[in-house]
């Protein structure tokens, strides 16, 4: 059994986030101190890791970030993939559709942006948001939104099979914590930009989207596209989770270094 496999959803499974702790550090040891540490260890680890899927040129990683606001997708990114080679490396960001995009179906505008060979994709916020935003806001009617499950679970089978490896990361943190990094965006200068009033609109929508929460993580939690709910009141510990399964999947991949041109072996430059 793998680390953190205790936050891996089980597929077939009914998630309940009450019985998740946001808070949670799974026992680690140590503190920010020691984390700090282990993640410079897993970002030295995960650079050769992706610089072997970016050379072999085989493999594709999509790397899903979900959360509600404040729940630190941004900052997931910045700490754990610091390193990377940017040549290999893309995050694709969805935002309220275009005309264009309305008029076709909800994953016309996703397909474009998944990873090709070699590449690692993180999508900050993802196709989810069809079921998400779209069923709070009542942006659109059940009938649009509730076949969306299943051709989500289609459309990542689709990816699946065509050699991609799909994680998927819920940031679960807790209201009281949403409020404090709030309030903290607010009081910093540097930080004000970020902080948007009408996400005082959308915080009180909180348990209607904890439950879209509930439901997109129970019925499109697969084997070959698992959701992991991450603890993530905690920073230092959000960000292990998130390395930590990521180095052991491309670690998993059994990846080789291309052999280079024939007759190189030996050749001494001059």
């Amino acid at each position: 059994m793998k680390r953190m496999d205790r936050h891996r959803v089980k597929p077939g499974s009914r998630v309940e986030l009450a019985r998740h702790d946001p808070g949670s550090t799974g026992g680690f040891r140590g503190g920010k101190k020691k984390a700090a540490a282990e993640l410079q260890r897993l970002n030295e680890r995960l650079e050769v890791l992706q610089e072997l899927l970016w050379a072999e040129r085989e493999h594709k990683v999509l790397v899903v970030l979900q959360g509600l606001d404040a729940s630190g997708k941004d900052g997931t990114i910045r700490h754990v993939f610091e390193g990377v080679n940017p040549a290999g490396v893309r995050v694709a960001s969805f935002r309220v559709p275009t005309p264009d995009e309305l008029a076709h179906d909800f994953l016309w505008r996703v397909h474009p942006k998944v990873p090709g060979r070699g590449e690692l994709v993180i999508f900050n916020r993802s196709h989810y948001e069809d079921v998400l935003a779209v069923r709070v806001l009542e942006l659109a009617p059940r009938a649009v939104w509730e076949p969306r499950f299943e051709q989500i679970v289609a459309f990542e089978k689709l990816l699946a099979d065509t050699g991609t490896t799909v994680l998927k990361f819920f940031l679960h943190i807790d209201a009281e914590e949403q409020r404090e990094r709030f309030q903290a965006r607010v009081d910093d200068p540097t930080k004000r930009w970020k902080f948007n009033p009408g996400d005082l609109d959308t915080r009180k929508l909180w348990e209607r989207y904890v439950e879209a929460y509930e439901d997109a993580l129970s019925r499109t939690a697969t084997d070959f596209a698992p959701w992991y709910v991450v603890p993530a009141n905690k920073k230092w510990y959000r960000n292990l989770i998130v390395a930590t399964v990521l180095v052991e999947t491309l670690a998993g991949l059994d990846m080789r270094y291309p052999p280079g041109e024939p007759g190189l072996e030996g050749l001494v430059v001059e």
